[in-house]
């Protein structure tokens, strides 16, 4: 059953080049749609500055959008009243990519996971301190650490207890902004299996947002590589790795490390995210959002570009899967 649809989302800035020049427009998000069906991952991957954090604050109704819409169990969240937005509020929670600096440094464990229970008075204050307890335990944290704060515990700790802190509210749908990119490599093989295992026993749906193709294959049922605003592919996690249509996304899968399968690692789900020697492939810089190119706007980066990419916006269309390219779709 659907959960989340994200039907023509766009988020558009005003920008100024320097002091006293004329605005311009900065396409952050131009035209995305995707959806997300119960107990199911779907992730958004692609360079950075492509857009991907902004969808996520855009499904989070963090901020407001330029047009689209964003449809939560069939409604739009962008026309929810009060109300209704808390209780948006408690079924969908996000991870955030830096958890120092999502946590409050004045604040305790306790104070941190609490909050949420007692915003949506879904604990009675006599059975705050157990329910809390059992919360971190979820994530593989014990009582000893339920009144220390940020500053004594390593990143991936620091991230189990935003991971906690999301999970306080029991929500439907959680969106990890790149939540394993600020961990060390080991640290990240077990944030990883640690939402895996809670995708699995808690029966939740992620949108997960990574420029880590790694991760991505191994966590997640449905991809969208996003480039300049702009989702240029949508397929299955394994059609997308199995045969990459757009050129793009083969330039992304080609220089992407390898997942390396390690036995001894027992008690792990996941692999050992090891990198992989692998031949970069140099794109040159990326265009401005300001100054997307005309055509394709991968076009002046693209080694299979043709007569037509620099004139025509390729549609992103398909039928089993999406791709938008002049060498799939015709114009």
């Amino acid at each position: 059953m659907e959960l989340l649809n994200v039907r023509d989302l766009a988020k558009h800035f005003a920008v100024r080049k320097a002091i006293g020049g004329r605005k311009q427009v900065l396409k952050a998000v131009d035209s995305v749609s995707f959806s997300i069906n119960e107990d199911s991952v779907m992730a958004l991957v692609g360079e950075s500055g492509c857009g991907k954090s902004t969808v996520a604050r855009l499904v989070l109704r963090l901020i407001n959008p330029t047009s689209g819409s964003v449809l939560f169990r069939g409604r739009d969240v962008f026309r929810f009243d009060k109300k209704e937005l808390k209780a948006f509020r408690k079924s969908a929670q996000i991870i955030f990519q830096d958890p120092f600096a999502s946590l409050n440094p004045r604040r305790t464990v306790y104070d941190t996971v609490s909050e949420p229970l007692v915003i949506h008075q879904l604990v009675p204050r006599p059975e705050m301190k157990e329910c809390v307890t059992g919360i971190l335990a979820t994530v593989g944290l014990g009582p000893e650490v339920l009144y220390r704060y940020p500053h004594e515990f390593s990143g991936g700790q620091r991230q189990r207890i935003c991971i906690a802190r999301a999970l306080a509210v029991s929500p439907q749908l959680i969106v990890a902004d790149e939540p394993l990119s600020a961990l060390d490599v080991s640290i990240q093989a077990q944030i990883l299996n640690l939402l895996h295992e809670l995708k699995r026993t808690l029966k939740l749906s992620f949108l997960f947002i990574s420029h880590d193709l790694r991760v991505v294959q191994y966590l997640s049922d449905m991809v969208g590589v996003m480039y300049l605003g702009k989702i240029v592919e949508h397929a299955t996690t394994a059609e997308l790795f199995r045969k990459p249509l757009h050129p793009y996304t083969g330039i992304l899968l080609a220089s992407a490390p390898k997942i390396i399968h390690r036995q001894e690692f027992t008690g792990k789900d996941a692999s050992l995210l090891t990198p992989h020697s692998s031949r970069a492939v140099d794109l040159g810089d990326v265009p401005s959002p300001i100054s997307i190119p005309p055509g394709c706007p991968f076009h002046p980066r693209c080694p299979k570009r043709f007569d037509p990419c620099d004139r025509i916006v390729p549609e992103l269309t398909g039928t089993d899967r999406l791709v938008s390219c002049h060498l799939w779709n015709p114009f």
